[in-house]
């Protein structure tokens, strides 16, 4: 082994090459098993956002999510493409609730003609019910999107 000076500084020019190598490895390897560990969380739901959403879901989605829904509702078999089991959203998302895409996808107005069509109906418009003096149709839309996603939360399942 010999030492090099490289800007003041000592460097033992055999021991950087094999020594340091394994070491530097173990480092990885072990925080990448503390990481792997270490399971996202999904922040608990609203109370009260999840009671509001809970009575959207059964007018709006039930019928075709069903009432647990795991995409079993009683329209589910007349639909071309099966419902989504909604329970799973996180899990398929490496444990994390997609927030923004879920409303997305919720609202409908957003999506992209390249995309293809959609069986799910455009829920953005028909929830945007206005209350005169009080709120705008957008509002009331976005609030009661922000329900369902507290109440999907609530269902989410490993």
């Amino acid at each position: 082994m010999c030492v090099i000076r490289s800007k003041g500084i000592a460097l033992l020019r055999g021991y950087t090459r094999i020594g340091l190598w394994p070491l530097l490895l173990a480092v990885a390897v072990c925080s990448a098993c503390a990481t792997a560990r270490e399971k996202p969380s999904i922040p608990a739901p609203d109370p009260q956002l999840v009671e509001v959403g809970a009575e959207l879901f059964a007018t709006y989605c039930a019928s075709c999510h069903g009432v647990d829904a795991r995409g079993d509702g009683p329209a589910a078999s007349a639909l071309r493409i099966p419902p989504t089991d909604l329970t799973r959203i996180a899990a398929h998302s490496g444990g994390v609730f997609p927030e923004s895409s879920t409303a997305m996808l919720i609202d409908g107005r957003f999506d992209l003609p390249a995309h293809g069509s959609r069986e799910m109906p455009i829920w953005g418009a028909r929830l945007a019910d206005e209350i005169p003096g009080f709120a705008t149709g957008e509002e009331v839309a976005r609030g009661r999107i922000a329900s369902l996603l507290e109440y999907l939360k609530s269902l989410q399942v490993e």
